[in-house]
């Protein structure tokens, strides 16, 4: 006998910002597991700052894991959008004891969604697209 949790059918979605203090004081372990309720929940969860690259991996493999267990699960689509790419030496050097105080790139955001939701999202320079399955 299969023992699978169901989600049921999906009608809607909804579109959560999680600011960085609520993850902050939480240790990687903590912070998966919030980040996936949250995507489990039909969330389109906008992160502010990012992961660390660890923390990346192992969401990207926990849920990879959870394909096949738990029905109407397909996976997620994330995209980091950083703006650290423009500025002058001393901009940089600021943003980066900035970022290294905090713990964490704060002038980045992390988009993370349900691939029953999410189809795809796309980025450039200027703008990001975020294309929704029907």
């Amino acid at each position: 006998m299969s023992k699978k949790k169901k989600l049921g059918k999906i009608k809607g979605f909804s579109i959560q910002f999680l600011p960085y203090s609520e993850i902050k004081d939480l240790d990687s372990n903590e912070r998966i597991k919030k980040i996936l309720g949250l995507i489990l929940g039909q969330n389109i969860l906008i992160l502010q700052g990012k992961l660390r690259a660890e923390e990346e991996t192992r969401l990207i493999g926990d849920t990879m894991a959870m394909i096949g267990h738990i029905n109407n699960f397909k996976g997620i689509e994330l995209a980091v959008i950083s703006g650290n790419g423009y500025g002058g030496f001393f901009s940089k050097m600021k943003q980066g004891l900035a970022n290294a105080l905090s713990g964490g790139d704060l002038g980045a955001i992390t988009i993370i969604g349900p691939a029953t939701v999410v189809k795809e999202i796309k980025r450039n320079p200027k703008k990001i697209e975020l294309m929704l399955n029907r």
